[in-house]
């Protein structure tokens, strides 16, 4: 018998990709609907069947249970900024009934990430699709606890990254973002909607003399069906060009893309990354 389709709701990054090549390799056939402007191309190549899209939740519902989807996952980053930040939105962006009433009229209690995702999920489950984890296919790709480049972690370091823990994580309980960038006790930069990787570059440029630190970590309720903290090459690049020199991420709760080019490359660049399960001192801390 043929393994049931599973459905790839796909954004920005690379994850969408890993995902897409590992159930491949298992043999599960992929129908990916793709957010245009933001999914890479190459998902194309490891889908059974691939179709571009835009904001229209409609449209999105129909393509996955005409391809006999009933499971799904998201992955992949979609920048809000880039739908519900334009003008004229209703117009240039949805042009779908379904979006439009579901954005208008659907109960959330915010327009935070969690609250917009759990309602989609909930919009989704009335046509019988569920939403599980796409770590679910392939949890290789979280990272284990421990420091995972050469050069450890100074005494400074680590009280930043203590200081940055704590921080990210009140943050995170308020669904304003996953990072924070750090500098002697001293908050530079806190991650909203537009993302980890200009939140690292405006901490550097506030902080010119640079060997910041950023903290990455789940949120203390993370639901892993969704924005599951992740890094990868493109993070390592971004905080060595902003000047920063220490990536602290949450181990098992943290995927870490392409690991093995991702911390050669941050050695290469003398950035430390280290993976953690609480802030260094504190309870459960890692090294």
């Amino acid at each position: 018998m043929p393994a049931e389709p599973i459905g790839l709701l796909a954004g920005w990054g690379r994850f969408p990709l890993a995902f897409a090549r590992k159930a491949h390799s298992l043999g599960v056939p992929v129908v990916t609907v793709a957010f245009r402007g933001e999914a890479d191309p190459e998902l194309a190549r490891w889908s059974t069947s691939f179709h571009w899209t835009g904001f229209r939740m409609g449209r999105v519902i129909r393509l996955f249970k005409r391809g006999g989807v009933r499971r799904l996952v998201m992955a992949g980053k979609i920048h809000k900024a880039n739908y519900i930040y334009k003008p004229w939105k209703l117009l240039t962006l949805f042009m779908d009934w379904r979006t439009i009433r579901w954005w208008l009229f659907g109960r959330r209690r915010d327009n935070c990430d969690d609250s917009i995702l759990l309602s989609l999920i909930a919009e989704f489950a009335r046509d019988g699709l569920v939403f599980d984890s796409a770590l679910n296919l392939c949890p290789e790709l979280l990272v284990s606890e421990g420091l995972l480049t050469r050069r450890p972690l100074s005494a400074a370091e680590a009280r930043d990254v203590a200081f940055g823990w704590k921080l990210a994580k009140r943050m995170g309980d308020l669904d304003v973002g996953q990072s924070v960038a750090v500098k002697e006790l001293s908050t530079l930069a806190v991650e909203a909607v537009e993302g980890t990787d200009r939140a690292i570059l405006r901490a550097g440029e506030l902080c010119r003399a640079g060997g910041f630190v950023v903290v990455k970590v789940a949120k203390p309720n993370q639901d892993m069906r969704f924005d599951v903290p992740t890094v990868g090459c493109l993070t390592v690049e971004t905080l060595r060009q902003a000047g920063g020199r220490v990536l602290a991420i949450e181990a098992g709760k943290t995927i870490v893309l392409d690991q093995e080019e991702t911390i050669a490359l941050a050695d290469r660049l003398g950035v430390t990354v280290v993976a953690l399960s609480g802030p260094p001192g504190g309870e459960g801390a890692g090294p």
